[in-house]
């Protein structure tokens, strides 16, 4: 979704366990874009943010189980210029997605060209790839349009998923909703069958 409005609550920000719980690792932005369209937001690179991340990192993360497997791409990561928001958020997701090898094709919303605003875009999308079903997070319920999605003959799930606990180096009480660095770290080649036992039928809330 990169041509749609920068969202300020997740699409710059996430959180990471720490020694007194979890912490946010936050790029910042150029305020000014803060009403733009995804793919074109533009990164403040006048506050040392990458430094303070990579120490978060392996402060937060040395000493873990699988930290070494990881290690040299973040420090790659972070030693790149990078000047789009979008285009680092686009390079951790498909490198992610390589780890826990995902192999769903990835398709760029500005590629689609499609119109409409809420609900009905989000159909467009759906037609415009010949998608038969919608999967949205529980929180869409706050949102959606059901109807609409009916209307159209596309079939609307949404996903009630909740994670797995594994063990984590600081907490004795498992933090959920961590960043995807959290599982890698702590759990390795195992994390996509650690995400698949919980991601059962049961997961899913059909409309």
């Amino acid at each position: 979704m990169d041509d749609v409005q920068y969202d300020k609550r997740f699409t710059n920000r996430t959180r990471i366990e720490s020694t007194n719980g979890w912490i946010w690792l936050t790029i910042p932005i150029n305020k000014t874009q803060k009403f733009s369209p995804n793919m074109v937001v533009e990164i403040n690179n006048q506050t040392s943010w990458k430094n303070d991340h990579l120490k978060k990192i392996h402060s937060s993360y040395g000493k873990t189980p699988f930290f070494g497997d990881y290690k040299d791409y973040f420090d790659d990561l972070y030693k790149k210029e990078w000047n789009l928001l979008f285009d680092l958020n686009f390079e951790t997701l498909k490198k992610t997605m390589e780890w826990l090898n995902i192999k769903t094709e990835i398709i760029r919303e500005s590629e689609l060209d499609v119109k409409g605003e809420s609900t009905q875009r989000l159909v467009n999308v759906c037609k415009s790839v010949g998608a038969d079903t919608y999967i949205s997070g529980v929180g869409g319920k706050n949102y959606v349009d059901e109807k609409l999605f009916q209307d159209n003959q596309i079939k609307l799930v949404y996903q009630t998923y909740s994670p797995t606990s594994y063990p984590q180096r600081f907490s004795k009480i498992f933090l959920p909703d961590l960043s995807i660095l959290d599982m890698l770290f702590n759990v390795g080649p195992k994390s996509l069958q650690l995400i698949k036992d919980n991601n059962s039928e049961k997961s899913f809330e059909e409309i």
